[in-house]
């Protein structure tokens, strides 16, 4: 068996790095030519990532290769995983186009008896329309007979992806039984995967593990806002209220493009009231917290504002979906002078992705945000802690 992963990002790299730790033959499918390079020399593209750079040390170029030519990747391989990116557009509606240039890609290369796995997080019912369309109509060949097509969601996170292969159940949903069947074998090679009982309880599931969080999130959002109006802190009640039938989460802002993308998802398709209500009221917390921020600097013109936190979290090395990124906007727009910092990004990085000043003096500024629980700057923000809005409660 030999395994080829299309799509070496933030979640596609851990997995075949996993794969190729199991001794099985991986080879990693990415477009990025300079990625591609450093996994065959053994030097991992994604620093952040506890356990990932020993991983590839280990097997780059050995049992781990990588190439950017996914129709050759194909032909070698019996078993295909597909785990690219599925963005959403202005819209919000999710745009498909990278998933089907891999799966056009894939299909030319496709043989019988080859095993496909989607594990992108999609809208329900991809797997059997528009994966199994695109497949069949490519390579003539017919799924779930000539070849078994299945999908299992990733549920990894980000910085913590090598551990949850041991950690988290892996589910598994075929078109039919013999794809599930199939599917489930080479899962059981190099994580512990569970038996559903077709790809679209596999799909919904992974979707309702985000809303989950997303409703959740909503609700501490609002409780944060009723223990401000009776003048109660939010955090010591937080902890007060908790036992075993009670656990609010932590309110803030939501990014990244897990969370707060898969609601859309059914959104689009369906009335869902709440779930719609809460995707809403977590994306309207900007404004909340940049209230705020007014409040602090008053009436001054051009006031200096810091935002502290520019990845969609802290750890991670990503700007898709920040809300760093909304609010940098929303600041700007009201006219203030925004500067920016992050330890993942360089004074270059953080000038020309984020379009702000570098920002290097924290006593310069009439307010500061910390969107990210970033404790290096604790000690430093503890002086002026009258200046900041803490939306992580770094600062306790």
């Amino acid at each position: 068996m030999k395994i080829s992963v299309i799509g070496l990002g933030k979640a596609g790299l851990p997995l075949a790095a996993v794969i190729a730790d199991k001794g099985i033959g991986v080879l990693g499918v990415d477009l990025d030519k300079n990625k591609v390079d450093m996994i065959d020399n053994g030097i991992n593209p994604i620093e952040e990532e506890p356990g990932l750079k020993e991983l590839i040390k280990k097997h780059g170029n050995k049992k781990l290769k990588a190439t950017s030519d996914a129709i050759g990747a194909a032909k070698q391989c019996n078993v295909h995983i597909v785990i690219v990116p599925l963005f959403i557009d202005e819209n919000k509606k999710p745009d498909f186009s990278i998933i089907k240039k891999a799966l056009e890609s894939l299909s030319k290369g496709l043989k019988k008896k080859d095993i496909v796995v989607l594990e992108t997080t999609v809208p329900v019912g991809t797997t059997e329309n528009l994966v199994k369309n695109t497949l069949e109509r490519n390579s003539k060949l017919k799924a779930g007979i000539d070849f078994y097509l299945a999908y299992s969601p990733e549920r990894i996170m980000t910085g913590y992806s090598i551990s949850r292969y041991k950690e988290f159940p892996k589910l598994v949903g075929g078109i039919n039984k013999e794809s599930t069947e199939k599917a489930f074998e080479v899962y059981k090679k190099f994580s512990k995967p569970v038996k559903v009982s077709n790809a679209r309880t596999a799909e919904l599931a992974k979707v309702a593990e985000g809303v989950y969080r997303d409703a959740n999130i909503a609700l501490a959002n609002e409780l944060h806002k009723v223990a401000e109006h009776y003048n109660v802190n939010f955090w010591e009640m937080k902890e007060a209220a908790k036992h075993q039938y009670c656990n609010i989460l932590e309110p803030g802002n939501v990014g990244g493009h897990c969370i707060g993308v898969y609601p859309w998802f059914l959104i689009n398709e369906l009335d869902v009231p709440l779930i719609k209500t809460a995707r809403e009221l977590n994306d309207d917390m900007i404004n909340y917290y940049f209230k705020k921020i007014k409040n602090i600097v008053g009436k001054k013109v051009n006031a200096k504002i810091g935002v502290i936190g520019l990845s969609y979290r802290e750890g991670v090395k990503e700007k898709a979906y920040s809300r760093s990124i909304a609010m940098i906007s929303l600041l700007k727009k009201n006219g203030y002078d925004v500067y920016g910092l992050d330890p993942l990004y360089s004074k270059e990085e953080i000038e020309n992705n984020f379009n702000v000043k570098y920002l290097n003096d924290f006593g310069k500024m009439d307010a500061i945000m910390v969107m990210n629980k970033l404790p290096e700057y604790k000690s430093k923000l503890m002086k002026i802690k009258n200046k900041v809005v803490d939306v992580k409660n770094m600062l306790k």
